[in-house]
């Protein structure tokens, strides 16, 4: 539930910070006054696209900050774990900076989030139905995605499409296979040869280096041999070698040492010297006991090495490449036996296309449920609406062939009196008709959805009268589930409202700023005899909206 809007230098608003309820809320004003900033604000917060020009002229930025209320939101809460966005209480804020220069910023709960972030979190917060909404519904995508949703049909959907994709992919992969069956043969056949090859030599990339490193001692035996004969000597071996002339020095630090102890410390340090001298003079020595000049075994490690790096010419790699190429080859070589055998490839697209067909025809089961039921519902409301014998239907058209929405195309059909068939809602619905059954359509399908917030923009335009009064019944019947906002221009619809919140603008130092105000009872009187009355509020009028509030 959204549970407060914070605006600082949005479009025309300097400072705006408003709490909201539960239930149905209406939101009027003047025309002009800015009913739409709400919106727009919201949309901001939720990721949409944002524009220098929403920043107060003369300010920097432009700030926007949502809170909503994560109860019954198991699923969000989920969501902003996984993406490392949860705040430490029961609530979500979802903040936006825009700047004079271009640019913007998104946050949740404190934390910077991607645009995208922004949107994908508000999917489980707010749905808005603008007054162009009516047109979408004309759409064939729209009219399915509403039926599934009130069907509860949306997973089984989103199932049936991923089974038509593996069924799709088996079958081009299967037609792929057959077009250039002799193309792969060759292939494979190309590939069980250098496979061979590599496989038989043998080569990892552990051998390689330690070759390396073995052809590097054997071909330097003698260097190596002689340099440590050379340093022994230095070291232990000749008369001015330096273990002898270290020994001397240590007799002569201990004798100094018993005449004053501070010669201590400079003997510790010779003393350890000395032992780490002597460690590398017994390691040389040993070296030299182990180490030998052995060409055969030159010989062999070069012929390894020759035989490794002719294979990494032949095949354009780097010799410590050969083993990944090898598995490169191995995994190609697996696909094309796959695709070379037909009837391994026929059962795996066979199965896929059962999948898809069970998943399909449980997918046609609910919606023809749904159908019915929609229909009927829909239908009960236009008697209400001014379509006194009107008669609204989901028609489920079979496909020829499956898609991946399913085995039927969704359309909606209405008919607008009694006696004629339903037909297409875009050929026999005008412009108020439509603005009705979209309503109609939209607050029925709306019950059976689980988003908790509801904002109505203007979706009563080109309704009037008694029928504004049941168009408000609806929404308000809504509100008792939902928390429902509805910007609204009809007294009859604002009459309803649990709470009423009143858009007004002034001029302040030759700018224009926008404001919004909640209303109490006797202000609420006021605001529905000025939308009854226009400018000229009669005593007459003041009574009428009165009454309309008590009804």
């Amino acid at each position: 539930m959204l549970i407060s809007l914070s605006l600082r230098d949005f479009v025309i608003v300097d400072r705006l910070d408003l709490e909201f309820e539960g239930g149905f809320t209406v939101l009027t004003g003047e025309t002009g006054a800015g009913k739409s900033i709400l919106i727009d604000a919201l949309s901001l917060a939720l990721g949409a696209r944002g524009e220098s020009g929403m920043v107060r002229q003369g300010c920097d930025k432009a700030e926007i900050s949502v809170e909503f209320s994560l109860k019954a939101l198991p699923l969000l809460r989920n969501w902003l774990q996984e993406n490392e966005l949860a705040g430490e209480d029961g609530s979500c804020l979802m903040r936006r900076i825009l700047y004079a220069d271009g640019r913007s910023r998104g946050f949740i709960n404190g934390l910077q989030a991607t645009m995208q972030q922004l949107r994908e979190a508000g999917e489980f917060l707010v749905d808005i139905y603008s007054q162009h909404a009516h047109h979408s519904l004309l759409k064939s995508v729209t009219q399915r995605t509403l039926l599934d949703d009130f069907g509860g049909a949306s997973e089984q959907a989103s199932q049936v499409a991923s089974a038509y994709q593996r069924w799709h992919a088996l079958h081009e992969r299967r037609v792929e296979m057959e077009r250039h069956a002799s193309a792969y043969a060759e292939e494979l056949a190309e590939l069980r040869d250098q496979a061979r090859e590599l496989s038989q030599l043998g080569c990892s990339a552990e051998e390689w280096e330690a070759l390396q490193q073995e052809h590097a001692r054997l071909a330097h035996a003698a260097t190596l041999l002689s340099g440590s004969e050379a340093c022994r000597d230095l070291l232990a071996e000749s008369d001015a070698a330096v273990l002898p002339q270290m020994h001397a020095v240590q007799h002569r630090l201990q004798e100094m040492r018993d005449y004053d102890p501070a010669m201590q410390e400079a003997l510790d340090s010779l003393d350890a010297a000395v032992i780490q001298i002597e460690e590398a003079d017994r390691f040389l020595k040993k070296y030299l006991a182990r180490a030998d000049l052995d060409p055969e075994r030159l010989n062999e490690v070069e012929s390894r090495i020759q035989a490794i790096h002719g294979a990494a010419r032949k095949y354009r790699v780097r010799p410590e490449g050969l083993p990944a190429l090898l598995d490169r080859w191995l995994q190609r070589m697996a696909e094309l036996e796959e695709i070379g055998d037909d009837g391994v490839l026929a059962r795996q697209e066979a199965a896929a296309l059962t999948e898809y067909q069970a998943l399909a025809k449980e997918l046609s089961r609910l919606r023809q449920d749904a159908a019915e039921r929609l229909g009927a519902l829909v239908t009960a409301e236009m008697q209400r609406l001014a379509l006194s014998g009107g008669r609204f239907a989901v028609a489920l058209v079979p496909l020829e062939t499956g898609a991946a929405f399913g085995l039927e195309q969704v359309e909606f059909l209405v008919a607008g009196h009694a006696g004629v068939e339903p037909r297409p809602l875009s050929k026999v619905a005008s412009g108020g008709e439509l603005s009705r059954i979209s309503l109609a359509i939209r607050v029925i399908t709306a019950q059976r959805g689980e988003t908790p917030t509801m904002i109505f923009d203007e979706v009563d335009v080109g309704i009037g009268g008694g029928v504004a009064e049941v168009v408000g019944q609806l929404l308000k019947s809504l509100g008792s589930s939902r928390q429902v906002l509805v910007i609204t221009h009809l007294p009859q619809v604002a009459a309803q409202g649990g709470h009423h919140l009143r858009v007004s603008k002034s001029s302040i130092d030759g700018r224009t700023l926008s404001r919004i105000d909640p209303l109490d009872d006797d202000a609420r009187v006021g605001e529905i005899a000025r939308m009854l009355g226009g400018v000229d509020i009669t005593d007459t009028t003041l009574r009428h909206a009165t009454e309309m509030l008590g009804r």
